[in-house]
């Protein structure tokens, strides 16, 4: 019934799910979207398990597949589907696959006819005082060895027995425990297949809802356009553009330190001019004044004629200030820069900075009309795609199939009474069976329990007590219930193997290796005119390559019906998620898109006069070794040799004008490195300048409609891979058939096999177990009971020939 049902709800479900068969991928999708399908929960378990029965139950498969090692008949099981099976010429295969069940089934029917017969047979023979009938026991030498011998072998066959009859009790209550499980498992299976067929619409409705959260991120994209596509232009273009405005800025900045440093070193200049003046008249009148004394008679004297000759040649020395008046004036190089500085170089760089980063917001104003064509667009697609639900009359096929689905339920659960009431009867005659073999064993026990703790070895046969007596009369009881319920014990054996044992082989194990599935998919099998029988009965196309082992798979993986059954061969959901004309429209809004960017100005032509009149302001041409040399005389160590006024002058005079010169010198150093290449600089500066600004001016469009194109397809990226994920979750998640695999499985794999067959083979293996070694315990039992029971007769020895029997006494 469930397998009907699995193939029903496939056929059922065929036209009710879509999409083609994308790659799978992650449900998660960059660019801060993410979508989750919503999971469906189930109640019925995926796999069973036996519990710790289920030991036993693996060691009645192995027997079978000792008994029956051959392979699954295909070809025999293929005849019989097709009705070309001819048991007149295809019974060898049969004998040859069933050879192994057929030797014990002959076996169990030989037990059955012989042992009925055989316990006649005795029992006819011990009235006549045979067959250990004869109430007398000869001694032998090795009577106790025997005895004990009998004793441990019967003890053992007990024990086996035992083990069998425990085999049955566990099988039997197994049954009995999961028959009532039954009604739990079917709800549970009818429970998963209507939430399947419930959940699919408003998975579907789901799915198709997440369109609102691609559109609202496509919303925020495009509101933020001057960030997004403004930004993207602003950046394309900044590493050619900031630069060029920062070096400008950075050449603003200098024309007006170095104006600044020229002013500070003509005021030192200025100074230093002027100490030079006083500086040299100083030294003039000290000369004057040493020429004088020097014309003293003194120093006509000979000890102080070569020291006044001395002092008169060192006068020259006096002579050796620096003209600073002969330096060249930079009051022209002023007056350049400060005609240069009457135009603010640093306001027109600041002017290209507000020219160039205004772009974002030209691309936000100019874009407003596109903005708005493509929203319209988007509510368009989201349209389209909430109709592709109202498109599918998935609910409607999705109703008759569930109107099934109850029937199936209702009448289900009016026949399971029926079954639980025959289980019950089952129960009570398996136990019966169980109790018969039970009652048997019972018997040996007692028997042994009596004769071993009763039994006397002084004692002779005749004089036995009377618990040895009951000892050995429990035996033979346990002998007759054996000759009188063995061949109805083998009989049930017999039977339940047989059905159990081609059951378990031709049924529960090729369907858990699937080959069950492969004949079923044989070409032609089901109907001679399909290649395929399940494509053909789903789409009327049987050339499809759709098998049951197929479909049992995918379904066993929880993959969604679409994929399962191909129906992208009768309904292609590609067609109705298609938005290639949409996707069209806006990919030529944003190529197509107007955005002029065409004021962008990065220094106008005064900024640029600004430059060329500083490279040529004339401070490059300053004589800066002559500035450099003035400070480097000396003066110093001149005058520091003259004594009196000398010092005087020195500390008044010459340490204030060396204190101008050492301020004045790093300054001119600074000035000369500033003008040092400024030609080049400023042409340099020139060049980049028109280079960028040529870039602009041309690449501009190319570069708008790049970015363009990467910000449309950003926009679009994100219904493209929504539609991939819709595409994904409808053919491989929305509707998934594992329910179906699952019913099916518990249908056979559970139901027939694991609550009904294994229990069944297992109960027939551990009675026949049984009911085989009752015929080695009937032969000890009855060799045993001997050595219990009270003789009528005995043999006597002379005692001094011991083992010569003289004569028979019988009892008195």
């Amino acid at each position: 019934m469930a397998l009907l049902l699995g193939f029903l709800l496939l056929l059922g479900l065929h036209g009710d799910t879509m999409s083609e068969g994308p790659p799978p991928s992650s449900t998660y999708i960059p660019d801060g979207l993410k979508f989750e399908f919503p999971p469906t929960n189930y109640e019925t378990k995926d796999s069973y398990e036996a519990g710790p029965t289920g030991i036993f139950f693996q060691i009645v498969h192995i027997f079978l597949h000792m008994v029956q090692p051959n392979a699954f008949p295909e070809d025999i099981l293929r005849k019989v589907v097709q009705k070309k099976f001819d048991l007149s010429t295809d019974y060898e295969k049969i004998i040859y696959y069933e050879i192994g069940i057929i030797i014990c089934a002959v076996l169990g029917l030989l037990f059955i006819i012989l042992m009925p017969l055989v316990g006649f047979v005795f029992s006819l023979c011990r009235c006549c005082n045979k067959c250990g009938g004869e109430m007398h026991q000869r001694q032998k030498k090795n009577g106790a060895a025997l005895k004990n011998y009998f004793t441990l072998s019967l003890l053992v066959i007990c024990i086996f027995i035992s083990i069998g009859i425990i085999y049955g009790f566990v099988a039997n209550q197994h049954i009995r425990t999961h028959i009532e499980k039954t009604r739990k498992l079917s709800e549970s299976n009818f429970n998963d297949l209507r939430t399947l067929l419930n959940a699919t619409p408003g998975q579907i409705d789901y799915v198709l809802d997440q369109y609102t959260t691609t559109k609202a991120r496509a919303f925020s994209d495009l509101d933020n356009i001057k960030l997004l596509l403004g930004g993207g232009i602003f950046e394309h273009l900044k590493p050619r553009v900031v630069p060029v405005l920062d070096d400008i800025k950075a050449m603003a900045e200098e024309i007006q330190e170095t104006r600044e440093t020229l002013v500070e070193v003509n005021s030192i200049l200025t100074d230093v001019r002027h100490l030079s003046a006083n500086l040299s008249d100083s030294l003039s009148n000290v000369k004057r004044n040493l020429e004088q004394a020097l014309n003293d008679p003194m120093c006509s004297v000979h000890p102080v004629m070569t020291t006044c000759s001395n002092i008169m040649n060192s006068l020259r020395l006096l002579d050796g200030s620096i003209d600073f008046d002969q330096l060249p004036s930079l009051d022209e190089q002023i007056g350049n820069l400060n005609d240069i500085l009457q135009t603010n170089l640093s306001s027109l760089v600041q002017k290209g900075y507000k020219s160039f980063n205004a772009i974002p917001g030209i691309v936000q104003n100019e874009t407003v009309n596109v903005v708005s064509d493509v929203k319209m667009t988007l509510d368009s697609i989201g349209s389209d795609i909430k109709n592709i639900s109202k498109n599918i009359p998935i609910q409607d096929k999705l109703s008759n199939f569930i109107r099934y689905l109850n029937d199936t339920e209702n009448y289900i659960h009016r026949h399971l009474p029926t079954l639980e009431e025959y289980d019950s009867y089952r129960w009570l005659g398996s136990l019966v069976v169980c109790c018969l073999l039970t009652l048997i064993v019972i018997f040996y026990c007692l028997g042994l329990l009596c004769g071993t703790y009763g039994y006397n070895q002084n004692a002779t046969p005749t004089r036995r007590g009377c618990v040895s007596n009951t000892g050995g009369i429990f035996l033979m009881v346990g002998v007759g219930f054996s000759f009188f319920f063995c061949w109805l014990l083998m009989t049930i054996v017999v039977l339940t193997f047989v059905v159990g044992g081609n059951v378990e082989k031709l049924v529960c194990e090729p369907y858990q290796n699937k080959k069950l599935f492969q004949v079923l998919d044989t070409p032609y099998l089901l109907n001679a005119d399909w290649k395929y029988y399940l494509s053909g009965m789903v789409f009327n196309k049987p050339d499809i390559h759709l098998t049951f082992e197929q479909v049992y798979s995918d379904c066993k993986e929880n993959k969604g019906i679409y994929a399962t059954l191909k129906l992208e061969n009768t309904y292609n959901i590609s067609e109705f998620l298609s938005i290639k004309e949409h996707t069209g429209n806006i990919n030529n809004n944003f190529e197509n898109m107007n955005i002029r960017i065409d004021n962008i100005v990065l220094l106008d032509e005064a900024g640029r006069r600004n430059l060329m009149d500083f490279s040529s302001s004339g401070i490059d041409k300053i004589d800066y070794g002559a500035f450099m040399a003035a400070p480097q005389g000396n003066l110093k160590q001149t005058l520091k040799n003259n004594a009196g006024i000398l010092r005087n002058i020195h500390r008044d005079e010459i340490i204030p004008l060396q204190k101008l010169m050492s301020a004045v010198h790093p300054k001119l150093k600074e000035l000369q490195q500033k003008s040092s290449g400024l030609g080049v600089k400023v042409a340099n500066i020139s060049l980049v300048l028109d280079s960028a600004q040529d870039f602009i001016t041309n690449r501009i469009s190319t570069i708008i409609a790049e970015e363009s194109k990467k910000y449309g397809n950003s926009i679009m990226s994100y219904f493209e891979r929504y539609l991939q994920w819709v595409k994904i979750s409808i053919t491989e998640q929305m509707a998934a058939c594992k329910p179906v695999a699952t019913a099916l499985d518990s249908a056979i794999d559970v139901f027939l096999c694991s609550y009904i067959i294994d229990p069944l083979n297992l109960f027939w293996f551990g009675i026949g177990k049984a009911t085989a070694f009752l015929l080695p315990a009937i032969i000890f039992a009855v060799k045993l009971a001997k050595y219990y029971r009270r003789m009528d007769s005995e043999d006597v020895y002379d005692d001094d020939v011991e083992t010569i029997p003289m004569k028979k006494y019988g009892k008195c």
